[in-house]
């Protein structure tokens, strides 16, 4: 299969299932999915979470990893998604959350094992517009958490996407950067005298 998935860091999956595991955790996340399933529930799924900070004016998208979400399952249904986040000490358990956006990735990692040539599955979330896609990045050896979108590389908006975008309509990146670049705003600096 030319899709492929890059394995999550061994403590971000452990901070997962520790948090599965605690009955409070689950019981206070926002998720009524999750605290109603029944059986067992499994992380799987693995992608590395990228952020768009900012297109250079030459059109290169400026990324960085900003953690790992996993789909956590039980059964044959998916029930909320699990983000996990680098901190001083390592990978730690984020939050739970359920979506669109959770059968949105499934639906869009289906249509993208039919691609011919082998890609890496991760997300890029566009926080500028509030979209999330997934990205088939073109080196699919690389661990998953360096890199940058190549313009060869394929972007498909998850549903919701942006007015004027199509959800599920893959994108080569030097085709949707141009259309991205003046509607993405970036990020405001804090006002003096707030909290940053």
């Amino acid at each position: 299969m030319p899709l492929h998935v890059p394995p999550a860091p061994a403590p971000a999956l452990r901070s997962v299932l520790m948090a599965l595991g605690s009955p409070t955790a689950v019981r206070e996340a926002r998720t009524p999915s999750l605290r109603t399933a029944q059986g067992d529930t499994t992380p799987e799924l693995p992608l590395p979470l990228h952020v768009l900070d900012r297109i250079t004016p030459e059109g290169v998208a400026e990324t960085r990893l900003a953690g790992w979400r996993f789909v956590i399952r039980c059964g044959d249904r998916s029930v909320a998604a699990a983000d996990t986040r680098l901190t001083p000490d390592g990978w730690a358990f984020s939050h739970f959350f359920e979506g669109p956006y959770i059968a949105s990735t499934e639906r869009a990692l289906r249509q993208a094992e039919s691609t011919p040539q082998p890609v890496q599955a991760r997300l890029l979330s566009v926080p500028g517009l509030y979209m999330l896609t997934l990205w088939l990045h073109g080196d699919s050896d690389s661990d998953g958490t360096t890199g940058h979108p190549a313009p060869t590389d394929v972007l498909v908006p998850l549903a919701p996407a942006p007015p004027g975008i199509a959800a599920h309509r893959a994108h080569r990146v030097d085709e949707l950067l141009p259309l991205l670049s003046p509607r993405a705003k970036p990020a405001a600096p804090p006002l003096l005298g707030s909290p940053a």
